[in-house]
């Protein structure tokens, strides 16, 4: 089942205290992006927010599940999604605590290999 776009604007909206929070659609489900950093994913109208360290001792209890099949397991959030200074908190936190992606590689042009 795909999540639902409402659902997914309410979310960003709950993390609007966060920094530049962008969200992309992939596969009918949705990244949640703090600057360039993935730092969560709605699937299934369910909120996943990648594991740190730094999150883990932010949660009170952690619960732990893939966000799609054969996914690693993701934080479920789900009590702490209406609480907008939480969950911002918690995406800022989950931000600074993951590392800066990787630059892409740039394309060969055709005919110049």
């Amino acid at each position: 089942m795909a999540s639902e776009q409402s659902f997914v604007d309410y979310i960003c909206d709950q993390m609007r205290d966060a920094r530049d929070i962008t969200y992309r659609k992939m596969f009918g489900e949705y990244a949640i992006y703090s600057g360039k950093k993935v730092v969560a994913l709605v699937c299934d109208n369910q909120l996943f927010v990648k594991p740190t360290p730094e999150g883990k001792a932010y949660l009170v209890d952690t619960v732990e599940a893939p966000p799609y099949l054969g996914a690693k397991p993701h934080y479920v959030i789900d009590d702490g999604i209406d609480d907008r200074h939480w969950l911002s908190h918690l995406i800022a936190i989950t931000e600074r605590a993951l590392p800066d992606p990787k630059p892409k590689k740039k394309a060969i042009p055709k005919g110049e290999l």
